[in-house]
């Protein structure tokens, strides 16, 4: 997928279009299959410069000095994401996030308008839209959204934009704070932005994507076959 087709506009955020999970990592059957080894790279990345502070504020869990840094590109509406997410993560919080071995950080690449929309939702404060949420109101409603997934990307009536108002309404948005975020043409522009730098500057074309020690990953990983990556780093 071109770049200018991934870029979002607000006409096509407002416009309510039904979501197509363009996930292009290896299927979930695969990804099962090679769970218990050691994830093959996709090439080299420059650390140095995908740590560097990028169009908004990084959201990312663990101890800056930590010695192992994961950053994870990846879409709302993405399958794989969400098993990563709902299976994986919090293994892999509790083991190295909370201890101080592993500093997470999470950048949005939505492949639709859907999955931007939601995005926004978890940047925004649900209370203030103005605002931008803190990481301890962001990871809990991309949690919540990863939970929740299939009955807001693709409710049974068709009507998406309801489903992820209703779904948002639990985090505390209302329908006033959810229209103002979804307007805010200054945090559409920067999360097309995190998209372009992501592409650009480090070859991210699927999700999730992985940047872990300066090599680049594809694709769902297993809370085995990611403890032995961070293992090999630490």
């Amino acid at each position: 997928m071109h770049m200018n087709e991934m870029t979002m506009t607000r006409r096509a955020l407002l416009g309510g279009v039904a979501v197509t999970a363009l996930c292009l990592a290896l299927p979930l059957g695969a990804s099962e299959a090679f769970a218990q080894e050691m994830p093959e790279s996709q090439g080299d990345v420059d650390m140095a410069a995908a740590l560097k502070p990028g169009p908004l504020p990084e959201m990312a869990l663990g101890d800056e000095k930590a010695k192992v840094t994961i950053i994870e590109y990846m879409s709302m509406t993405c399958p794989h994401c969400a098993n990563f997410h709902n299976k994986t993560f919090d293994a892999i919080k509790t083991k190295y996030i909370d201890t101080g071995k592993v500093r997470f950080v999470i950048r949005e690449f939505p492949f639709d308008p859907v999955a931007t929309a939601a995005f926004m939702l978890a940047r925004c404060s649900p209370q203030n839209a103005a605002e931008l949420a803190t990481p301890a109101q962001y990871f809990p409603m991309v949690s919540m959204l990863f939970k929740q997934q299939r009955g807001w990307a693709s409710p049974a009536d068709g009507n998406v934009r309801n489903a992820l108002l209703q779904t948002v309404k639990l985090a505390g948005y209302s329908q006033q704070t959810f229209e103002a975020c979804l307007t805010n043409q200054k945090l559409l522009d920067q999360v097309n932005a995190v998209v372009k730098r992501g592409a650009d500057e480090f070859g991210v074309n699927s999700t999730p994507t992985f940047l872990i020690g300066g090599k680049k990953y594809s694709g769902d990983m297993s809370v085995e076959s990611m403890s032995k990556l961070i293992d090999s780093l630490s």
